[in-house]
């Protein structure tokens, strides 16, 4: 389940309505405690053991709240944006204390999705345009901030590269690039230029903005 091939179909807001007021949060907290391991469970088989939770989640809302334990650094997936969890080894001690961080963490991932929706919508291309008419311009803008908010928000530490490319992904996605397609541009903008525990300078944002254009106009 993993939260790397999430597509934007899969994490739209506007495709997959939510809303968890207080009293809901708890009812979802106390049906979130009985699934969750005991810590011995959680250090024998650290991720595994919350499998339960996460497929419970799916079934329940849908495949985008998978990336409610997507953590920031080495969690137990590399490179999120969720500060509520931490890992397994660590957020996991007794259910009484851990339901509710599971619930922090599914609506810190949500927010965190609508509030991409709502960038992605600032920074699209205007209405008359399409990606083969739109200003070069449009398309190295909002490559430049959405690179720039994903490093603030995953604080650029392990393997937050990934979902950089991911989220340019979805960008193109939500303008109506074929998801396989929008990928493969993010990927080729990105190139390798990003790294581990570290915040890309202005150079290296810029080069990769200008690649991203440069792609999209090829695309054209």
């Amino acid at each position: 389940m993993g939260t790397h091939t999430l597509t934007w179909a899969e994490v739209d807001p506007s495709r997959h309505p939510f809303k968890l007021d207080e009293d809901a949060a708890t009812t979802l907290t106390g049906l979130v405690a009985p699934l969750l391991p005991s810590a011995e469970a959680a250090e024998e088989h650290r991720g595994r053991s919350l499998d339960p939770v996460s497929e419970f989640l799916v079934d329940r809302y849908g495949r985008w709240a998978c990336g409610w334990n997507w953590s920031i650094g080495e969690g137990d997936t590399d490179g999120g944006i969720v500060g509520t969890w931490c890992c397994t080894a660590h957020s996991v001690t007794t259910a009484e204390e851990t339901a509710p961080l599971v619930v922090a963490g599914l609506l810190e991932w949500r927010d965190w999705l609508e509030d991409l929706a709502e960038r992605f919508a600032a920074l699209a291309p205007p209405s008359h345009s399409t990606e083969a008419t739109a200003d070069p311009w449009h398309w190295e803008r909002a490559c430049t901030r959405l690179v720039t908010v994903v490093a603030d928000r995953t604080q650029a530490e392990s393997g937050w590269y990934g979902h950089c490319e991911q989220v340019l992904g979805w960008f193109l996605a939500y303008n109506g690039i074929e998801e396989k397609r929008a990928g493969e541009i993010a990927g080729s903008a990105i190139g390798g230029r990003f790294g581990s525990w570290i915040s890309p300078d202005a150079t290296v944002v810029d080069a990769v903005s200008s690649k991203f254009a440069r792609v999209m106009g090829e695309t054209a």
